[in-house]
């Protein structure tokens, strides 16, 4: 990540356009070159927030995608239920805000930022747990099995109610939160459209779009990249050239298989491999002959899913994308695929990190204000902060570096002088002095322990404090859930995350 946000030359030639404003400028024209079908996304769009609840912002970005003028400025993410974990949301508030900076900037062209749902993801372990005030909850998924996003939402009152009896104080945020996800999960029969209505009443109003790319007329734009790939596997040997490339230097993120789609009906997403000269779902007895399979991709694009090599190359040819924003892990992949994109003349974006994003609330702020600290230093080792500050308030009364030097001297003379009566006595003499230095050393770290529990309010503070804001040693954003900081604080929360992002830098943003 730190050679790509510094244009290292060794990651350079994997991406076209630099993350920041000069890139942007470029990759506004260079995106004119590749068109894209803008009606058939406005289409579906439409018909996805038809039983959404209306808003304004949002029913005008729809509009505004007809115009050859608009760009969308993308994030992805599976449906992790109730969002799962806090960076789901700052890469989305981070979408908004790089649209609204874009918007400025160039105020002849119109940026909407768009969530793109990865639902057709079959990884319920990851996607159906999140953890709220500590405790983690899990759904299994009543059974079903498949895509998470086509899922069924029946099965999700026990675990509401769970969840719900953890919620407080009573007010109005805690109402509207449980009215929100009680019509979220319980009122809409899957999870993908659970999400979509979740995520619409959280971001609707800063003109957000939701787009379930679980769409027929969306994939059919897609089919002659997913025949190719059936039929010649052309994507395992492109990306495998560029791993070889990247891994020179960098971790591979993701490898490719020899086919890299999924078939995917209600209850199932399965690989499909090639054997001999049939096609077959991997576990199942679906097979195909060439024509079948042709025939079947042609009639129902719908039941063929991207995998990850492929799910970036499928976003950017059905959206008139300019940006995507992406995490540590989805950057890194990212800069696998420039050739793939240039394979198939589809247009590669620029690739943002996402702005990671530390919270300091009320009660860590005080403590942290109690040990002297500032904000870096809360990311300081925790042991690191002890020692620190017990060196600042007891003094050095514990330290014995100036015994030390003056034991060292003492003992180097000593063993020039057991050496001068016998140079034999060289070898013991030298262990003799490396045992008592070490003495010396054990001594100290008793000294400093008897320190410690003289100020141990101080050290219990640190702890306190760094178990706030980070939560499992963990940084905050991979462990808390967006819910937790809406009950206490309501939507502001959003505008506060919102007004801090800087979506053109690479800082580590910490609000307090």
């Amino acid at each position: 990540m730190t050679d790509y946000i510094e244009e290292h030359p060794h990651i350079r030639p994997l991406y076209n356009y630099a993350p920041n404003n000069e890139g942007i400028t470029q990759a506004i024209a260079g995106r004119t070159n590749y068109p894209i079908d803008r009606k058939t996304l406005v289409k579906v769009l439409t018909q996805q927030y038809e039983h959404l609840p209306q808003k304004q912002e949002t029913d005008k970005n729809i509009q505004t995608l007809l115009s050859e003028n608009t760009f969308t400025v993308c994030t992805a993410h599976q449906p992790n239920l109730l969002t799962g974990y806090l960076y789901f949301v700052y890469k989305i508030l981070h979408a908004i805000k790089l649209a609204e900076v874009l918007s400025k900037q160039h105020p002849d062209k119109h940026f909407v930022p768009v969530y793109y749902m990865g639902s057709e993801d079959n990884d319920l372990d990851e996607l159906g747990t999140f953890r709220f005030r500590g405790n983690k909850f899990t759904w299994t998924g009543d059974g079903q099995s498949g895509a998470v996003g086509r899922m069924k939402t029946k099965g999700l009152k026990p675990l509401l109610n769970e969840l719900f009896k953890l919620f407080g104080p009573p007010g109005k945020n805690c109402d509207d939160l449980q009215t929100l996800i009680t019509t979220a999960y319980l009122k809409h029969n899957t999870i993908a459209e659970a999400t979509q209505y979740l995520v619409h009443e959280l971001f609707g109003k800063y003109g957000l779009l939701v787009l379930n790319p679980d769409d027929a007329s969306l994939k059919k734009a897609f089919i002659p990249v997913m025949q190719d790939e059936l039929l010649h596997r052309s994507a395992f040997d492109i990306v495998t050239k560029q791993i070889e490339q990247l891994s020179a230097h960098y971790k591979v993120q993701a490898r490719p298989r020899p086919i890299n789609l999924f078939y995917l009906t209600d209850n199932l997403r399965e690989r499909i491999e090639r054997l001999n000269d049939e096609w077959i779902v991997v576990g199942h007895d679906k097979r195909w002959t060439q024509q079948e399979l042709t025939d079947e991709l042609n009639q129902h694009p719908e039941r063929f899913s991207p995998n990850v090599i492929l799910r970036g190359l499928f976003q950017e040819t059905i959206l008139p994308n300019i940006a995507f924003i992406g995490g540590g892990a989805e950057v890194a992949y990212w800069m696998q695929f420039k050739t793939l994109f240039e394979n198939y003349k589809v247009f590669f974006p620029p690739v943002f990190v996402r702005q990671s994003v530390q919270f300091v609330g009320e009660a860590a702020s005080t403590l942290r204000k109690q040990l002297e600290l500032n904000i870096p230093d809360v990311f300081k080792p925790e042991a690191d902060l002890v020692k620190e500050h017990v060196v600042k308030h007891s003094g050095t009364g514990w330290q014995t570096n100036d015994e030390a030097k003056e034991l060292d001297q003492l003992l180097e003379t000593l063993k020039v002088k057991a050496t001068a009566i016998d140079p034999t006595l060289k070898a013991s003499s030298e262990a003799a002095l490396a045992k008592m230095r070490r003495q010396l050393q054990v001594l100290e770290q008793k000294m400093f322990r008897a320190e410690k529990r003289k100020i141990q309010v101080h050290t219990d503070r640190i702890k306190r404090m760094k178990e706030l804001l980070f939560p499992n040693n963990a940084l905050q954003e991979r462990v808390d859930n967006f819910m937790e900081y809406y009950l206490d604080m309501g939507p502001a929360f959003f505008d506060l995350i919102l007004d801090g992002i800087n979506p053109l830098s690479s800082d580590f943003l910490v609000v307090e």
